[in-house]
């Protein structure tokens, strides 16, 4: 399992340094160039939630009666993730998601989050993607982030979702942000304090406990079946380049404002 999983890493290594070195964290200086980067990055929280839940979903039972869905330990690998990521804490103590936790970053530093509030509000709605996508005005590069998502999700194939969930996660995020965003603190500290506490607590959390979970669980859920490991690495490979894509989006959106 182990040489599997360092295969599929080996793989998407180029990838994923393409990813840390994206010409879209140099573009960042200002609070007002957060602000931009932001409203197309939680896009990507939300439907790195979405993507959690469809995993519980389909790992365990979420039904009355209720009945024992698959094995114990991956159960018990995506029940932990889920408490971590949809109820943690603040920099207060007080239980909220991750996804909650962003949204309250975007307002501190006034980032427009009108459009991830609509969206959201629409699906609640019960309206389908394109309607909204239409009535948020979500930047292109985000629809097409969140398609490929919804994309894995609606395969139905929990090692697909797995694997996507695992090397595509919100933790390849380079130093030279953090020291960007602690140079736009030191100048703004009331405006960036709770994102700032949000990067640093995702990557606590995420970087090291969780990433270690999933990794556990793709290698569980692929098994000895080389197909399926085939299928995770190319779905792994995809997800990186929708990211990568995403912040091409976020860095042509900083430019014309500029």
């Amino acid at each position: 399992m182990k040489e599997r999983l360092e295969k599929i890493q080996e793989a998407i290594a180029p990838l994923q340094q393409q990813i840390v070195n994206h010409k879209v964290y140099g573009a960042i200086h200002t609070l007002a160039d957060l602000r931009v980067f932001m409203e197309h990055h939680v896009f990507a929280v939300w439907d790195f939630m979405s993507l959690l839940k469809a995993l519980q979903n389909n790992l365990t039972c979420t039904q009355v009666p209720w009945f024992p869905v698959g094995t114990a330990d991956t159960r018990y690998l995506i029940n932990e993730i889920v408490t971590g990521e949809e109820s943690d804490v603040d920099a207060f103590g007080v239980r909220k998601s991750h996804f909650e936790l962003y949204l309250e970053a975007m307002q501190q530093c006034g980032a427009n989050t009108k459009p991830i509030e609509i969206f959201v509000e629409e699906l609640k709605k019960g309206n389908n993607f394109a309607q909204a996508y239409q009535q948020s005005n979500t930047p292109q590069a985000a629809r097409d982030f969140v398609d490929f998502t919804f994309h894995t999700i609606d395969s139905q194939k929990n090692h697909l979702q797995s694997a996507v969930f695992t090397f595509g996660r919100e933790d390849l995020i380079p130093s030279m942000f953090f020291s960007i965003v602690n140079d736009i603190h030191q100048n703004f500290p009331d405006q960036v304090s709770i994102f700032k506490y949000y990067l640093e607590r995702h990557i606590e959390v995420d970087g090291d406990h969780h990433s270690n979970l999933a990794l556990e669980m793709t290698a569980k859920l692929c098994g000895d079946d080389e197909h399926l490991w085939k299928e995770a690495e190319q779905a792994s490979l995809l997800s990186l380049q929708k990211r990568i894509d995403l912040w091409d989006g976020a860095y042509a959106a900083l430019q014309a404002k500029k």
